[in-house]
C-alpha cells in the first residue's frame, strides 16, 4: 500500500482510498480529497513536515500524519 506520504516531490498520485474514522476523514475531504481525485506533490518544508501539495486547481499544505491516511496510485 503506497500512502501519500511516500509519493516524492513533483509526482502526480491518484487517490484510492481515505484511511481514518470520523472527523478526521470528514476534514481530509473538506480539503478536497475524495476517492478519484488526481493530487500533486509540489514541494515539502525543510524538515520534511507539512507537505505542500496542489488539489483541484489550490494549494494545500497538510501534516506527513494525514498524508500517511491516504492511499494513493
Amino acid at each position: 500500500m503506497k500512502t501519500l506520504k511516500d509519493a516524492g516531490i513533483g509526482s502526480t498520485v491518484r487517490v484510492v482510498k481515505l484511511h481514518g474514522e470520523g472527523a478526521l476523514k470528514r476534514r481530509i475531504m473538506d480539503m478536497g480529497i475524495t476517492k478519484g481525485i488526481e493530487i500533486r506533490v509540489r514541494k515539502a518544508a525543510p524538515l520534511g513536515d507539512p507537505i505542500e501539495l496542489t488539489v483541484r486547481g489550490y494549494q494545500l499544505s497538510i501534516r506527513k500524519a494525514d498524508a500517511e491516511m491516504i492511499e494513493v496510485e
